[in-house]
């Protein structure tokens, strides 16, 4: 071992180290730095990692907008996120929409009804789509049909697909639904689809109504063109100038078999998730209009429609054999349809 140098000065002791342990120092101050590096490295990558781990879950979150965690459970099988193939619904992917249809019989107010519907910002309804036979030739054809209308593919001079809340249609009775139950409630239930009954109860003024639309097909009273609807009081009137003759013979019948039509198809229908509307009750009271929107889960709005009814008053004034009729229904359970003026 080298030995250590000592000097004197006149008052101090100085001694010196051996240079071989400046090296050591030196050795050891550098391997401790390296550790340091080393570990403040690698929480660095880790936070790195963690980052990136974390934008891709937020990405994940913002693919799937349909998962929304303050959405009721319950309501998930009425809940819809339809991906059209005609378009791309874009900022509205992410909202539900329900599935409804209106099932009525032709001349019970089913079209006042829908443009009342209509007017609602969120609701799209897209009319009698089953009137051209072609599209309810056989099941398929209607199931086609009511896919292509459910996942916003059908387009109606109403349509409001983009953003609507609400999708749906008017189906009439005698329009092949009677002819498929078992297969439409089956789609009805499997889709989460909605039923609104839109009945009419006097069926006597329903058959008047039916009369005056037939003739009015042959006769086209106002300028040479057929309407079933009208949007003025003076076009109303023009209409409700035409009186009809009723066949007394088949009256009892004819009425029995309507509400017989009606009762069928609510039976048929009951399995699914429906209410039952009567037209009496939205023309008497227009807060049931607030009970439709809850069905629907729609925000409740005031709705507004533009038609004028045609047929007011006694049905007197729209009978030509009137005496007729009222000796032939007095008595009978019909008779309270004779008074009533709706």
């Amino acid at each position: 071992m080298a030995e250590s140098m000592v000097f004197f000065s006149k008052d101090v002791l100085i001694i010196k180290p051996p240079k071989k342990s400046a090296v050591v120092l030196r050795l050891i101050v550098f391997t401790f730095s390296m550790v340091f590096g080393v570990y403040v490295c690698s929480i660095c990558f880790k936070q790195i990692n963690i980052q990136t781990k974390n934008m891709f879950l937020d990405n994940e979150v913002i693919e799937r907008p349909c998962c929304n965690a303050i959405v009721d459970r319950s309501r998930i099988p009425f809940l819809h996120y339809p991906k059209p193939k005609t378009f791309d619904r874009l900022e509205c992917a992410g909202n539900p929409v329900r599935l409804f249809a209106i099932l009525s019989m032709q001349r019970s107010g089913s079209g006042w009804f829908e443009t009342l519907l209509n007017s609602h910002v969120n609701v799209s309804s897209n009319g009698e789509i089953f009137g051209p036979k072609i599209r309810r030739d056989n099941i398929s054809s209607i199931i086609k049909t009511l896919d292509s209308v459910y996942n916003l593919d059908w387009f109606t001079s109403s349509s409001k697909n983009d953003c609507s809340a609400a999708i749906g249609f008017k189906w009439m009775l005698n329009q092949g639904l009677m002819e498929h139950p078992e297969e439409i409630k089956d789609y009805f239930n499997d889709n989460g689809v909605s039923i609104i009954f839109l009945l009419r109860r006097n069926v006597l003024r329903r058959l008047v109504s039916m009369l005056a639309n037939s003739y009015d097909k042959r006769a086209k009273v106002l300028n040479g063109v057929h309407v079933s609807h009208v949007h003025s009081h003076e076009e109303a009137s023009a209409l409700s100038k035409h009186k009809s003759t009723i066949n007394i013979s088949s009256l009892a019948l004819d009425l029995r078999e309507m509400e017989a039509t009606a009762m069928k198809a609510v039976e048929y229908f009951n399995s699914t998730r429906h209410m039952i509307l009567y037209y009496e009750d939205l023309i008497k009271n227009p807060s049931k209009l607030m009970e439709v929107q809850d069905f629907l889960k729609l925000p409740r709005m005031k709705l507004t429609s533009r038609q004028v009814k045609i047929h007011k008053g006694p049905l007197s004034e729209h009978i030509k054999n009137w005496g007729d009729v009222n000796r032939t229904l007095y008595g009978t359970t019909y008779e309270k349809f004779l008074q009533a003026d709706y």
